[in-house]
């Protein structure tokens, strides 16, 4: 895609261009005859309406569905004046060595991708389904956006060494919209291969949870921590016990004890070493949601292992006093380590299971990871989750057959799949 050259660009771009000299900046001149060396703006330089930014190095994954998923953010700034509003129509991902578009998303499908920082997805922490967002996509000028990237390749498609965001759309002035294409934020995909685990729960019927790539709390989880925006469950799992008649839980949904789940073994997926362990804190009552316990509580009794270099195992939500390690303590593969709980930001008995790139939860990064072997079993449709799983009518989950149902190896399960370890 050509990029127009800032003659073309009236408004806008003159604005642009009048700002950075009022603010005293020396704007070299590409053309000949000007200043007194030879330096020249590389080719395509020009002013762009939106900065962009990524949260994490783009880290391929092969999924339960056979393609290869990439899924990032991309934070864009307007730097147009607060009053004036920018009109984004389309984002291309493109290989950045080829230009060769990976990667699209306009109309309802960006809409439902990007939002204000600060102002959360409608859904991404409530029920099914969220209502769609407002279309076309305006972004206020001064104003921070984030666009929520998932890329899902075919498996036979090589992934890129690099990607390019390549945004278009039209500054709305006074006079009518001015048309702008910006090819912006070059970033690296990681080379490193997710990490490879042994089931992290013992054999049985296992309801996956908030996984990847939809709008769940988990993939969708913006925050700000330590002055710095991070996606801290990007590819984390919500993992629930399921029985014979597909049942998350059986009788009265405010007893701890009709959930399958509750005091269910948990062991470690890797081998390696208890780097963090917190115990103590009680299980709340369910099936309504706790009070937003503090930040340190966040996962609630839980374990940190150690099983790679900057890579870590977290286990949250354990049930208090049944931690079976201690920090410094070195376990195997399928090592017991604690019980399924339900302490703290939890509001039904469940392990929370995911990757970290640090020891600590808060900040961290969460890179994908796939299971050495599972059978798929089947799907829910609608998103029952933690907040909602014990207000169903019933704890019988409404599993109907996947397109993906069977064996799969070294792969990373999807949002909602029920499976078999």
């Amino acid at each position: 895609m050509a990029v127009r050259e800032l003659r073309h660009r009236t408004p806008l771009l003159r604005g642009l261009a009048a700002a950075v000299l009022a603010a005293g900046v020396l704007v070299a001149s590409a053309g000949p005859g000007h200043g007194v060396g030879t330096t020249r703006l590389a080719p395509g330089t020009q002013f762009t309406p939106l900065t962009a930014a990524v949260l994490t190095e783009p880290s391929p994954v092969e999924a339960t569905d056979g393609r290869t998923h990439l899924s990032y953010e991309l934070i864009t700034t307007s730097a147009l004046s607060s009053a004036t509003q920018l009109r984004l129509d389309r984002v291309d991902v493109q290989d950045a060595r080829t230009h060769r578009v990976i990667g699209s998303m306009s109309g309802q499908e960006l809409a439902d991708a990007a939002n204000p920082v600060g102002d959360p997805l409608p859904g991404a922490n409530g029920y099914t389904p969220a209502p769609p967002g407002p279309t076309p996509t305006v972004i206020q000028g001064s104003q921070q956006w984030i666009i929520w990237i998932d890329l899902a390749l075919d498996g036979d498609r090589p992934v890129p060494k690099a990607l390019e965001h390549h945004l278009s759309g039209a500054v709305l002035t006074p006079s009518g919209p001015s048309a702008f294409e910006e090819t912006v934020q070059t970033t690296p995909t990681a080379r490193t291969a997710p990490l490879d685990l042994a089931p992290p729960v013992r054999p049985g019927t296992w309801y996956a949870s908030e996984s990847c790539c939809g709008n769940t709390h988990h993939r969708r989880g913006l925050a700000p921590i330590n002055g710095r925006l991070d996606v801290p469950q990007r590819f984390a799992i919500d993992w629930y016990r399921v029985g014979e008649q597909g049942q998350a839980w059986e009788g009265d949904p405010t007893q701890l004890t009709s959930y399958l789940s509750y005091r269910q073994p948990v062991v470690a997926a890797a081998g390696g070493r208890v780097v963090e362990v917190q115990d103590g804190l009680p299980d709340n009552p369910p099936p309504v949601s706790p009070t937003v316990p503090p930040i340190q509580d966040t996962v609630g009794n839980h374990i940190t292992l150690e099983v790679a270099p900057g890579r870590y195992l977290l286990y949250g939500h354990l049930h208090a006093g049944s931690l079976n390690v201690r920090e410094g303590d070195r376990v195997e593969t399928g090592q017991l380590l604690a019980l399924i709980g339900n302490s703290g930001n939890s509001t039904t008995p469940h392990l929370h299971f995911q990757v970290m790139t640090t020891a600590e939860f808060f900040p961290t990064d969460s890179p994908p990871f796939t299971f050495h072997a599972f059978r798929v079993l089947g799907h829910v449709e609608p998103r029952i989750w933690d907040d909602n799983l014990g207000l169903q009518p019933t704890g019988v989950l409404p599993i109907t057959p996947s397109p993906y149902d069977g064996r799969h190896r070294k792969q990373y399960p999807l949002d909602r799949e029920v499976l078999k370890f």
